[in-house]
């Protein structure tokens, strides 16, 4: 089968995360099970109690070769433009292929199966890993579990296998991406009839808390100690969100929420932020929630393995992105690039695409990176 046929396959498994993608899973495990490689289930309940599954695959023997990471879970289609067909019944127009999941990013999956299918297992040197996750769309969650349980993945890591997290980049070759923490922030209050004194304004004590944030966030867009002239933009970008849930405008409001999401650098200490906004967080009376924590990936631009992948992939030279992979939990994994077919800009909006060149190119990519590393 070439890329179009997975694709058309995988695009049809809704696997929203806010669902089960136990069927896609299935589906990926019988795939590489079909195309001769051994594979570990790995099932888990998220924080909702729904059920949740990566599947970690190996094909040949003894350590080395490549690893390659994809994510099977995508991003709500509530808005999708296609009315007619919807979002998971790929229509093809224009010599691009529009479905949700199409670039982000089971296309870049689909790319790698067909590359796999048409290289004989017989010829391996080394063995190819080929590892795809849920819930990173929502946390990385499944990529964490992966690093827990794995064997496969303490396989690469023990043999530090190059690796390629195949997230979209037009098939350049990226070097680093920017980190993520996430937290929320809660001021508890009273409802009551505004016209009276019998509440207690939660956004009152949230107030002198977000005067701290914003110091805090200037602080990082002036102080070098938290830029990277790498990456674009430079600054530890922050997204500050703040609501108060309340239905009416003469009701007190008995909650404040504010939500934070933020991006750290290679380098940077981020855990000396995440101290700073719990400490203020509590010194103001307030609740303090850790959402989310990723690492920031970084391998050298000068390495052998990026200079091997800007030769395969026929590029001058690697860049950073300012969005994050499941990378942020292969931390461990010391030569590792992001490279996949698509455009990170089509990634999550109504009309989602991935053009038919970019699956040919991706195949044709991948089976070089194969050939390279496991068949030498």
């Amino acid at each position: 089968m070439d890329a179009l046929s997975y694709l058309n396959d995988l695009i049809s498994y809704p696997s929203v995360s806010s669902s089960s993608n136990e069927a896609v899973t299935s589906h990926v495990a019988e795939i590489l099970a079909s195309l001769g490689f051994e594979t570990e289930r790995l099932d888990y309940l998220d924080e909702a109690g729904v059920a949740k599954s990566s599947v970690v695959g190996k094909r040949g023997s003894g350590t080395g070769g490549i690893g390659y990471f994809a994510h099977t879970d995508v991003v709500p289609a509530d808005d999708w433009l296609e009315v007619e067909s919807g979002p998971f019944l790929p229509v093809i127009r224009d010599e691009k292929l529009y479905a949700r999941g199409s670039c982000d990013m089971k296309g870049s999956l689909a790319c790698f199966l067909a590359a796999c299918a048409s290289l004989s297992a017989e010829e391996q040197t080394a063995p190819i890993y080929v590892t795809c996750t849920a819930d990173e769309e929502v946390g990385f969650t499944g990529a964490a579990d992966v690093v827990a349980r794995s064997s496969y993945y303490r396989e690469m890591v023990k043999s530090q296998t190059p690796a390629i997290i195949g997230e979209p980049t037009l098939l350049s070759v990226v070097h680093a991406h920017k980190g993520v923490g996430g937290f929320r922030v809660i001021s508890r209050g009273k409802a009551a009839h505004s016209s009276t004194r019998d509440g207690l304004n939660a956004n009152l004590a949230m107030i002198p808390f977000l005067q701290e944030m914003l110091t805090i966030h200037r602080e990082t867009e002036t102080d070098l100690q938290w830029q990277n002239t790498e990456f674009d933009p430079p600054t530890v970008t922050w997204n500050i969100g703040i609501n108060d849930h309340t239905s009416a405008v003469n009701i007190t409001p008995p909650q404040s929420v504010c939500t934070v999401y933020f991006r750290p650098m290679p380098g940077m200490n981020s855990d000396q932020l995440f101290s700073r906004v719990q400490n203020l967080a509590e010194n103001h009376g307030l609740e303090y929630h850790e959402e989310i924590r990723g690492n920031a990936v970084y391998t050298d631009p000068t390495s052998p393995f990026v200079r091997e992948m800007l030769a395969l992939t026929g590029t001058d030279r690697p860049r950073t992105v300012s969005y994050g992979t499941d990378g942020a939990m292969f931390t461990e994994l010391d030569h590792l690039v992001v490279c996949g077919p698509g455009d990170i800009a089509q990634a999550h909006t109504h009309d989602e695409w991935i053009s038919l060149d970019q699956l040919k190119l991706g195949t044709d990519i991948y089976q070089k990176v194969i050939r390279h590393y496991c068949q030498t």
